[in-house]
């Protein structure tokens, strides 16, 4: 499957909001939306027109979509299977893109981005519950160990992760033992533990259209 291989700080930029693509970088003074928070393009200073509804809500799933790296097929599954659920649709979405395996190794601290992330796992140096599981989509459980295999535990790049991820702090649905290389999938997230300014009712209407 393809995917997107420009400039992640342009993505930042186009949706006017800091996603944290590019791990430690987006907390440097190196960070490009830091220093040019306007669209990108020619005329991305000069774009005064106000946006009309629908325009609204495709920039706030465009800015869900990238911010947890999945494309759009994928994230109408997720929307799909959010709707069967019992429960606010737009809440449950949410709540299944953070249980995404790449987005939990993210949220341990053993990778610096969602991106990382996903190569980690597609390189087997994730397991869960001691079994190996390369797809970055995998639904964690409550109660379920997100570990790393032993040769990664000894990795300066993970060490580095670790004390950055101290500076964000781990959500409190999960549980980290730093020392063992390991979390535990204490609870399911909650809407409450997600602290990005997303309106995910837009999306539902959006796709309710």
């Amino acid at each position: 499957m393809a995917r997107y291989s420009g400039a992640s700080c342009r993505i930042c930029r186009r949706e006017n909001l800091k996603l944290f693509l590019k791990g430690d970088r987006c907390y440097s003074d190196k960070c490009a939306f830091e220093r040019r928070s306007f669209a990108p393009g020619q005329h991305g200073q000069n774009r005064f027109r106000k946006p009309s509804d629908y325009a609204v809500q495709l920039r706030e799933k465009q800015k869900v979509k990238h911010l947890y790296g999945v494309f759009e097929a994928q994230f109408r599954r997720f929307f799909a299977e959010a709707e069967r659920v019992r429960g606010v649709t737009g809440a449950t979405l949410l709540s299944m893109l953070e249980r995404r395996l790449d987005n939990v190794v993210y949220r341990l601290g053993f990778a610096s981005s969602r991106t990382q992330g996903r190569q980690m796992v597609r390189h087997s140096l994730v397991t869960i519950n001691g079994h190996k599981v390369n797809i970055p989509s995998y639904q964690v459980k409550v109660g379920d160990i997100v570990s790393l295999k032993e040769k990664q535990q000894k990795s300066e790049l993970v060490a580095d992760n670790l004390q950055g991820a101290a500076r964000r702090g781990v959500p409190s649905w999960l549980e980290l033992d730093a020392k063992a290389f390991k979390g535990t999938v204490k609870a399911l997230p909650n809407r409450d533990e997600i602290t990005l300014p997303i309106q995910e009712q837009l999306i539902v209407e959006l796709y309710s259209k």
